[in-house]
């Protein structure tokens, strides 16, 4: 933050300009067609993808979470998945099965399909490599937990906010903390500079 220059004074509207900004908003096309296009999203991303779900008794989903291949998704009885959750199955094979009494916080990402990164191609062009994800009974995971291809929690397991879990867990474990670290190249050191 540069010290050196002068404070700005917050702009205040009359309430006849908030009420001409609020009439020229409604008036406007644009508007309407970003809605159409939310809608969209929303119908593709879950209310689409709920009807192809394996759903328990009782499972809490939030209207925000969203689905990929939910035909390969399992969630248990009595499960609670949170506001803005990513559940995305594998495009071809890579399943999600979740058991009964789970908790998801808020911004989970459970994935079971994952872009490969080493084939010499730009990575959205590259293959997905796929492997199945098991959360067990009573799971509870935090807040932007990101869950990735082949992990299995055991039952009873708890996942702390914003762990990303890079190896299985097992029953009654507590997980915390990020577990982003340096582990290789991409391209080889010659090539890189």
């Amino acid at each position: 933050m540069d010290d050196n220059l002068p404070p700005v004074p917050k702009q205040s509207l009359t309430k006849c300009e908030r009420a001409l900004r609020l009439v020229l908003s409604c008036l406007d096309p644009r508007c309407y067609l970003h809605a159409l296009k939310l809608l969209n999203y929303y119908n593709y991303t879950h209310v689409t993808p709920r009807r192809a779900l394996t759903l328990g008794r009782n499972v809490a989903l939030s209207p925000t979470v969203s689905f990929n291949h939910a035909e390969r998704i399992t969630i248990g009885d009595r499960t609670h998945i949170g506001a803005q959750c990513m559940l995305w199955a594998g495009p071809q094979s890579g399943r999600i099965e979740i058991g009964p009494d789970c908790l998801f916080g808020p911004g989970v990402l459970v994935t079971a399909a994952n872009y490969r990164f080493r084939d010499g191609a730009p990575v959205s062009a590259q293959c997905m490599q796929e492997a199945h994800v098991r959360i067990g009974a009573d799971v509870w995971v935090g807040a932007g937990a990101i869950i990735l291809p082949g992990i299995e929690i055991g039952s009873g397991a708890v996942i702390g906010a914003g762990a990303v879990v890079t190896s299985s867990v097992p029953p009654g474990t507590i997980v915390a903390g990020p577990a982003a670290a340096p582990i290789g190249s991409r391209f080889d050191p010659g090539l890189a500079a």
